[in-house]
């Protein structure tokens, strides 16, 4: 009986055509002459088969030099956009050539369009601008805007959590100034509000734009 199934099978395989696989019983094959399929350009295999391609590597690299600079010091320096714009038209066009190159500019300069206005309104700073234009080139343009609008609904979010963490500074603050007249000016005269202290109160942008980009590169569905 078990040799008929296995003459059966064998039968089957042969008219059907299937390479790579022979019977070893009833009913079981063997798979490992089958080659699996490359990977696409520009991706890395990671533990357990995830791709995380090239694109993704830069977005973090580029958001996270911006965040921690636009947080430090409230401002963005000129070689983090440019290390965003370098790094996506490289990337565009050793990945789709010369249709890649016409894309990254294109998506720069949609970019730079979406938040030029607002920099215009004095909404944000023009490191912010620059910012987004260098992402629009990783990212292509329908990607950036999809970015925008992840910027702008984390950009409120931010807002409030800085203004609410910002009052309760202001609480506290108030309440170590009280005790310092009590003590006679003493702690007034060591501790003076610094001269840009406009400039350090500003919120910073570059965390929303960092996590809108991150956001709009999450595979949806």
């Amino acid at each position: 009986m078990a040799l008929t199934v296995r003459q059966a099978v064998s039968s089957i395989c042969a008219r059907s055509g299937i390479s790579g696989a022979c019977v070893l019983g009833a009913g079981a094959f063997r798979t490992d002459n089958f080659r699996a399929q490359p990977l696409p350009a520009g991706a890395i295999r990671k533990k357990g088969g995830a791709l995380v391609t090239a694109q993704i590597w830069i977005a973090l690299a580029v958001g996270t030099a911006a965040v921690v600079e636009d947080v430090a010091r409230r401002q963005i320096s000129n070689w983090i956009p440019c290390a965003a714009f370098a790094g996506g038209l490289g990337l565009q066009t050793w990945l789709h050539g010369w249709q890649g190159l016409g894309s990254a500019l294109a998506g720069a300069a949609a970019g730079f369009g979406v938040f030029l206005l607002l920099y215009l309104l004095g909404g944000m700073g023009g490191g912010d601008v620059k910012l987004m234009a260098g992402f629009g080139a990783l990212l292509g343009v329908w990607k950036v805007l999809e970015a925008a609008l992840w910027t702008a609904g984390c950009g409120g979010v931010f807002a409030v959590l800085y203004l609410a963490a910002r009052w309760l500074r202001g609480r506290l603050l108030r309440g170590r100034l009280l005790r310092g007249r009590l003590l006679r000016g003493r702690w007034l005269t060591k501790n003076r509000e610094p001269a840009d202290g406009n400039r350090a109160d500003s919120i910073p942008y570059a965390p929303a734009i960092a996590a809108g980009v991150w956001l709009s590169l999450v595979p949806k569905g």
